[in-house]
Formats: C-alpha cells, sequence, structure tokens
C-alpha cells in the first residue's frame, strides 16, 4: 500500500537478515524506523528478523537479491517509495568475505572482481541512486542520511586476505566522495569501521582471534557484537550527531589506536 506522507522515517538496510544486518535492524526499529532489509536468501533467519522488527514496532518489506546487481538497487529503492512513500536512510551492510585466506600471489582475478563487484562497486552504485532518489524529493524536516559498513581492515593489513581489504579501503573514499555531495542537501554520510565482531563471518578465525583479544589486541579485551554495530549505526542514522558527515567510527574496542 503506499502511504504518502507518514510520521516514522523509513531506512534501506542491505544483508540485513541475520548478524550485523539484523542488529542494526532492530536498532533502527527501536528508535522509530520502518525498514527495507535485503539478502540473498528467503529463510529461517528472515522470518526470525521480521518477527522480532514487528514485535518492536516497525512495518518491514524484504527484498531479496545480490547486492552486486543493479536490478536489485533499482527494486530495494521502488519499493521503499511504493510501500512507505518516502526514503530517509541507507544503511550499506552487505558484504562478503575471501572464500579463501591464502597468500596475496595466489589471487586470482575472479575472486578479486566477486569482492570488488559486492563490497565496493554494488555499494557505490546503490549509494549513488538512494543519493539520486533523496535529491529528488522535498527536503524533510530530520537529517536525511547514509551510513557505509566498511572495516578495520580499511586500515588494518591483512595480506591473506588483500582483495578484502582493497574492497574496503575504497569504502572509506566513497564516504569521504559522497559526503561533500550532499552535504548541501543535508544528506549526511558516514562510515562505521567495525573490529573483531562475532558473526558467522568471523567463525573460522574465532579461537585465533579469540586468544588475540585475551592477550590485548584490542585494548576492550571482548568480542564486539552485532548490537555493538547496531547502536552506533542507529545513532547516526538517526541525526543525533547533526554537525558531522563523512567522518569514521571505529566499532573496534579500541583494536586500531597505535601503540608503542
Amino acid at each position: 500500500m503506499n502511504r504518502s506522507v507518514r510520521a516514522r522515517p523509513v531506512a534501506i538496510v542491505t544483508g540485513g537478515r541475520r548478524g550485523i544486518g539484523r542488529a542494526i535492524a532492530y536498532e533502527l526499529a527501536q528508535a522509530g524506523f520502518d525498514l527495507v532489509l535485503n539478502d540473498l536468501v528467503e529463510d529461517q533467519a528472515l522470518a526470525d528478523t521480521l518477527d522480532g522488527l514487528k514485535s518492536r514496532g516497525a512495518d518491514a518489506a524484504f527484498v531479496p537479491g545480490d547486492i552486486a546487481s543493479r536490478d536489485t538497487h533499482t527494486q530495494l529503492v521502488e519499493t521503499a517509495y511504493a510501500r512507505f512513500g518516502r526514503l530517509d536512510s541507507l544503511v550499506n551492510n552487505a558484504g562478503i568475505q575471501v572464500r579463501e585466506r591464502g597468500d596475496l600471489l595466489d589471487v586470482i582475478p575472479e575472486r578479486f572482481d566477486e569482492i570488488i563487484n559486492v563490497n565496493l562497486r554494488g555499494n557505490f552504485f546503490l549509494t549513488q541512486l538512494v543519493a539520486r532518489r533523496m535529491l529528488a524529493d522535498p527536503v524533510p524536516e530530520q537529517q536525511r542520511s547514509i551510513v557505509i559498513l566498511s572495516s578495520s581492515n580499511a586500515h588494518l593489513v591483512s595480506v591473506e586476505k588483500g582483495e578484502y581489504c582493497i574492497s574496503k579501503t575504497g569504502l572509506s573514499m566513497v564516504t569521504k566522495l559522497f559526503a561533500l555531495r550532499l552535504a548541501e542537501a543535508g544528506i549526511a554520510v558516514f562510515e562505521i569501521q567495525p573490529g573483531l565482531i562475532r558473526t558467522d563471518m568471523t567463525a573460522e578465525v574465532r579461537e585465533k582471534y579469540g586468544r588475540l583479544i585475551e592477550e590485548g589486541i584490542s585494548p576492550i579485551r571482548r568480542w564486539g557484537e552485532p548490537e555493538d554495530v547496531g547502536r552506533a549505526v542507529a545513532t547516526l542514522a538517526s541525526g543525533l550527531i547533526p554537525f558531522a558527515t563523512g567522518i569514521a567510527l571505529s566499532i573496534d574496542g579500541g583494536l586500531m589506536i597505535p601503540r608503542l
């Protein structure tokens, strides 16, 4: 149903069916947002997420699709306007890790392109499309926002997953570029750099980094939780830091603090 006038803001969250994406969606729901979620599959995890959003008072739509595809971008934006009549925030959360960690000298073009197409190219063109639509809308009373999730690997070098690091470093520049382009329209653009977060993506290195956390690799000696990232995203998307744009917020337990 098309609702042209709504009091509740609306956010798109990519990769929203579980993990960090689910935590972001829950925190946005609690902050008063309705949601358009995206992910690759429709399964029990998605059903649980949608139930969780409903219990938090949010209306939610789901758009399946690969974020590397521009058709998915169009469907996401069109769904936001058809279902809710507006779009106030985009959260670029979807991303993939390398299929196999290994020697930088063994990276093949196909795997490099796969990472770049999702993590960098896909996020860039979805941001571009959302920016165009936001600029075409009447300026609302509240600040609109775009939040881009990169990684501590935007700065910290991991040679066993070089293509992933490159994709996340690129997102740091995407954030700054769109922040400058959209500031005059009242659209703030932010980067979130998660550190060691307890998710399915980090399961294969849980033992290794769990030991390093205990030894003090990060000053706050625990794994980050998806909710830590979710709260940060909701704070930015809600316009609670209005005199800022283009900044990177590290949710990493102090991992990236330079030390001697």
